[in-house]
């Protein structure tokens, strides 16, 4: 009954930006943390940046100084902006919910669609 769903991608040329969406909807118990993930072909999903319930943030090193995540609680809302976009960082990019569903069980992870971030000129 979670559901993600990205927007905000595209084309864009080295050194440009963009500004990534990412909206949870459904009954979720309870939110761990909210993140982006990215996923080139043939290579590994990596985590970019993520943030928790403790207001607490990742980067990873490739993308610190450039990219900044933000949420907004209230609304279940994390973006992403990017900055000084390289060629490297072309990939479809992931939205990430970990959470509860209920009171009780396990946390689950829950993932959008994903959306193409390329960056070339």
């Amino acid at each position: 009954q979670v559901q993600l769903a990205e927007s905000g991608g595209g084309l864009v040329q080295p050194g440009g930006s963009l500004t990534l969406s990412c909206a949870a909807s459904g009954n979720m118990f309870s939110i761990v943390a909210m993140g982006w993930y990215r996923q080139a072909p043939g290579k590994q999903r990596e985590l970019v940046a993520q943030v928790t319930s403790g207001h607490s943030t990742h980067y990873a090193d490739s993308v610190k100084g450039r990219f900044t995540i933000s949420r907004l609680n209230a609304m279940n809302l994390v973006y992403l902006q990017m900055n000084s976009l390289k060629p490297e960082d072309t990939a479809v990019y992931y939205c990430n919910m970990r959470g509860y569903e209920s009171m009780t069980g396990p946390p689950g992870d829950y993932w959008g669609q994903g959306t193409q971030v390329t960056v070339s000129s």
